[in-house]
């Protein structure tokens, strides 16, 4: 029996070892919350910044910035035609050292269009890595 259990023993170790490198290879993709955000909203966009790490050996990753979009008056309420919108801009960036940054803009054109003094309200923003399968919500 003790040397059944030292076999079992040492295939359990051996079994550890090989698994570990490649759970290390894979990465833990994230979102760095300290860099990722709305940097700027003008009238007629919407600017985010991301940084993300974990990434592993990616060579790069497919971001996408998604909002829902409509005209607010002065007051800051919908008309009541409710020109709600979805709009999305993507964009792919390198990885390196198992981290990218970047930003995406969102220039939102609304039919019918946004009229002084009405404005742009953003909503359900969300930034997404495809390659990783991760979201934030901003």
């Amino acid at each position: 029996m003790p040397k059944r259990f030292a076999l079992a023993a040492t295939l359990a170790a051996l079994l550890l070892v090989l698994a570990v490198p490649a759970a290390a290879w894979a990465g833990s993709p994230h979102f760095v919350l300290a860099a990722t955000g709305v940097t700027e909203q003008t009238a007629t966009s919407l600017t985010v910044a991301f940084k993300e790490a974990g990434l592993g050996s990616e060579p790069q990753v497919h971001v996408v910035l998604s909002a829902q979009v409509q005209c607010v008056n002065p007051g800051g309420q919908p008309p009541q035609a409710g020109n709600k919108q979805a709009f999305s801009v993507a964009g792919d960036f390198p990885v390196q050292n198992g981290r990218a940054e970047g930003s995406l803009t969102l220039r939102p054109v609304l039919q019918p269009a946004c009229q002084p003094p009405m404005t742009l309200a953003f909503t359900d923003v969300v930034l997404t890595d495809t390659t990783s399968g991760i979201s934030l919500a901003l």
